[in-house]
């Protein structure tokens, strides 16, 4: 009984650390964000790759820090 709680308490730590794991890489990520648009495009986003001038390339989590909404078409 103890052996089984034990297996049960390590599987659900293993699947908390790579669920956190997995959460902080996709707020991680790197989009395009729009600065006069406000809008959070996706890197391979069709929009994305048309924006030239009002366009930088940061981290999804400073994107939406600075008021971003997301694309549309890839949901940023």
């Amino acid at each position: 009984m103890v052996y089984e709680r034990s297996c049960v308490v390590k599987k659900f730590l293993l699947f908390l650390f790579i669920f956190l794991t997995m959460a902080l890489r996709v707020n991680a990520e790197p989009v395009v964000y729009n600065t006069n648009t406000q809008k959070v495009h996706k890197t391979h986003c069709q929009h994305a790759k048309k924006c030239t001038v009002n366009c930088i390339k940061i981290e999804r989590q400073d994107a939406y820090k600075r008021g971003g909404k997301p694309c549309k078409v890839c949901g940023g």
